[in-house]
């Protein structure tokens, strides 16, 4: 993968060992994999940022670095990625991981909610739709992990083999111009 380009955007390790919000963890932002940029540290940030896309629950940013560092995957983009769900994307993200867990419930989803806007009303509804939420976004969350986990290894196993191939091709045409040279 680009490792230049990424590593244009991340921050240095000092800055994330220093950050106001990630000093809770102390001496674990000390292990240097934390910014390393290998197939294994990218893909599993691919996969615990997306894990905790879809999980509705609140502080997704804190739940994705303590993951990452227990982990030890890449910090920058698994919190990075969890801003996938962002206030525009929530509500159609949430819904879905709703309906996928009323599925699994085997339950049909409401229909015909009415929204209003009243503390009451949003603590009864909750209540109400929380449980099959939280099961369908650790499904979702669980099977977009893993298959961004595939995707991301088996895209930087590609970008590998073409290095490769590219630099076994340079390395020939210079022996052949070394051979036209002699000659």
């Amino acid at each position: 993968m680009p490792r230049k380009f990424i590593r244009r955007y991340l921050p240095d390790h000092a800055k994330v060992r220093e950050h106001k919000h990630l000093r809770l963890f102390g001496r674990l932002l000390h292990d240097p994999n934390l910014l390393h940029l290998n197939r294994t540290s990218v893909s599993g940030a691919f996969s615990v940022g997306l894990f905790w896309t879809f999980v509705p629950i609140p502080f997704q940013m804190v739940t994705a670095a303590a993951s990452a560092i227990w982990l030890r995957v890449n910090l920058p983009i698994s919190v990075a990625l969890v801003w996938i769900s962002n206030p525009l994307t929530m509500p159609a993200l949430f819904y879905f991981c709703y309906r996928v867990g009323m599925w699994i419930l085997g339950r049909p989803p409401r229909e015909g909610i009415q929204f209003e806007a009243s503390i009451q009303w949003l603590f009864s509804e909750v209540g109400t739709i929380w449980f099959p939420m939280l099961i369908g976004g650790i499904v979702v969350g669980s099977l977009a992990a893993l298959f961004a986990n595939l995707v991301i290894r088996g895209l930087w196993r590609l970008h590998l083999i073409r290095y490769l191939q590219q630099r076994r091709l340079r390395r020939h045409l210079r022996q052949m111009e070394q051979r036209d040279r002699e000659s």
